[in-house]
């Protein structure tokens, strides 16, 4: 008895396969192209908020702003229109700093909604393609007469089993990989609260020495 490779059991799955193909193939895409955003705007320089209360305490902002476009974080982006703003009420910088905060989080999670819809969509594909393989097994069998022969079937219960198989290997791929960039995102928010906090700490600071 031969050996039936991967190929050919997906063969084997009908059209049903070829969606979910195109399905994890996004779904590998995204998690590739949102992990390298998330890691690029999570990147920690624990010094970063140190050198910005020495640039603002030495009144120069220009400095401070300019260190901000270098560092090129979702951090430092929050902190620059925070620092534009110096000058201005607390209740105002904050606000501006919030804005733009939110900002930052819908961009990290562009993309992940399509995601989420795969780990979900992926098992329902494929068990329709499980009842698909069922109805052309039965078809099959109610052609057949009385003379029911297991070859006649076996093209629709391959069909039924294989796309179950691999609506749930993509599905559950989807999920966690989605789970995981949203706990990525959950990691860098709490980092950029931590520095929002500390720099309004810094304008407080900065208002009581004037």
């Amino acid at each position: 008895m031969g050996e039936l490779s991967i190929l050919e059991l997906a063969s084997k799955g009908g059209w049903i396969m070829i969606v979910l193909a195109v399905l994890s193939i996004i779904a590998i895409y995204i998690f590739v192209e949102r992990f390298i955003a998330i890691q690029r705007a999570g990147k920690d320089d624990k010094l970063f908020m140190d050198r910005i209360r020495d640039y603002i305490k030495n009144g120069d902002i220009k400095s401070a702003v300019n260190f901000c476009r270098v560092t090129n974080t979702a951090s430092a982006r929050i902190i620059e229109r925070g620092i534009t703003r110096l000058g201005k009420p607390a209740a105002e910088i904050q606000s501006a700093i919030e804005n733009t905060g939110n900002l930052e989080i819908a961009i990290m999670e562009k993309r992940l909604p399509i995601l989420a819809t795969i780990s979900g969509g992926a098992p329902m594909i494929g068990f329709l393609g499980t009842v698909i393989g069922m109805v052309e097994a039965f078809w099959q069998m109610s052609n057949a007469g009385g003379n029911i022969d297991i070859s006649l079937l076996s093209g629709g219960i391959y069909q039924a089993m294989i796309t179950t198989v691999a609506g749930l290997a993509v599905g559950i791929v989807a999920l966690f990989a989605y789970n995981y960039l949203v706990a990525k995102v959950d990691s860098v928010v709490n980092g950029i609260e931590a520095k929002s906090l500390t720099f309004m700490d810094i304008v407080s600071e900065d208002d009581n020495e004037n």
